[in-house]
Formats: C-alpha cells, sequence, structure tokens
C-alpha cells in the first residue's frame, strides 16, 4: 500500500490528460520496469501491490540456506510484450546505462520501424534510472519523447496503476512462476521466461 501525497493527485491528474490527450498516444508508450525474482517466491512489494481497505500480511517460511534472486526487465508497448531480460544483480546508474546503449536496440527488433520512430520511453523514478548520464542518453535517443523524473514529461511519484508492468504483467508472471516452489537458479529462469511465453502467446 502506498500513501499519497497532498502534491500527488495534481500530478496524476495531468499526466493522465496529457496521456489521454491523444487517442493513440498509449499504442506509442513503451513502459518499462524491472523486478526481483527469488527462491522463495517472495514478492518485491515495490512491483505487488493489494488494493484493500485492510493491510494485509504475509510470511513465507524459508528452508533455504542461501538466497537467490534475479533482476528482470519487462516492457509492455501497445499489445506487444517486450523481454523479458536478465539484469546484473544489483542495478545502477551504470549498469542501466549499459542496458540502454547494448540490450535494449536489440529487444526491440522486432517492433516495426514505423512505432519504434514514433514510440514514448517510460521508467519509473528508481535511483538508477534517474543518473545524469542516464538523462543525457535519453535526451540524445529519444528527443521529448521519454517519460520519468528529469525527462520532458514526469512519470507520477507513486503511480503504479498506471503502469501495465505494475498493474498486471509482474503479478501475472509471478503467479505463474512460484506455482510450484522453486529449487534451483536455473530452474528460476526457465520459468520467467517460460511464463513470459505463456503471456506473449495468449
Amino acid at each position: 500500500m502506498q500513501h499519497l501525497g497532498p502534491g500527488d493527485f495534481a500530478e496524476r491528474l495531468e499526466f493522465c490528460k496529457w496521456l489521454n490527450g491523444s487517442r493513440q498516444l498509449h499504442r506509442y508508450s513503451l513502459f518499462t520496469d524491472e523486478s526481483q525474482f527469488n527462491r522463495d517466491g517472495v514478492n518485491n512489494t515495490h512491483n505487488s501491490y493489494v488494493w484493500a481497505i485492510e493491510n494485509p500480511h504475509a510470511t513465507v517460511e524459508s528452508n533455504f540456506q542461501q538466497l537467490l534472486s534475479v533482476n528482470v526487465w519487462c516492457a509492455v508497448l501497445d499489445d506487444q510484450l517486450i523481454g523479458p531480460f536478465i539484469l546484473e544483480v544489483r542495478l545502477t546508474g551504470e549498469a542501466y546505462l549499459r542496458f540502454l546503449q547494448e540490450e535494449l536496440p536489440r529487444l526491440l527488433e522486432d517492433v516495426p520501424l514505423n512505432t519504434r520512430g514514433l514510440k514514448y520511453f517510460q521508467h519509473d523514478e528508481a535511483p538508477p534510472h534517474s543518473s545524469r548520464e542516464v538523462r543525457n542518453f535519453l535526451n540524445c535517443r529519444f528527443p521529448v519523447r521519454w517519460i520519468g523524473r528529469g525527462g520532458p514529461y514526469n512519470w507520477p511519484a507513486r503511480s503504479p496503476e498506471l503502469s501495465p508492468l505494475d498493474y498486471c504483467i509482474w503479478g501475472w508472471i509471478k503467479e505463474l512462476v512460484y506455482s510450484v516452489k522453486v529449487v534451483m537458479r536455473d530452474e528460476l529462469l526457465g520459468r520467467i521466461l517460460g511464463a513470459a511465453g505463456r503471456i506473449r502467446n495468449i
């Protein structure tokens, strides 16, 4: 659950008005996000939201002496799921910039050229997204066509329900991945890729 601040409503309303200003804009918005998966199936609370009157609490017993975790990047563009891509364990501004420069173009190869030329790149306010080098790169690569902190269009803070990844995709993937307990890292990776494949083919 997230507490909304006094200025959040106005920022969210302004963003939604801008997004709804063009009926086609949502089709060209590349919504991106990262999420962490681990062996115990404990969801990162930043990527799993429950809208309820009461605050739910859950505990998971762990019988493992050593935990493993995997950071995963995904994107949604119109009705297309892009990724997943396995990131370095600790995402830094430098690692994120390297991903944008080297991996993102490859991940977008199947996107039609006319769509690629019109797309808006979106990411949230995670600290690695906000480094000066990342912002400079996005200003060059997507001039006036990116959404995020320090960009031409601000992504409203505390707005998980505005992103299809937070609102739907991460929960869906994790439900499939953790339907059976995970033991090994390779098994976890295979389930993540398999879950994304199932979703993509629906």
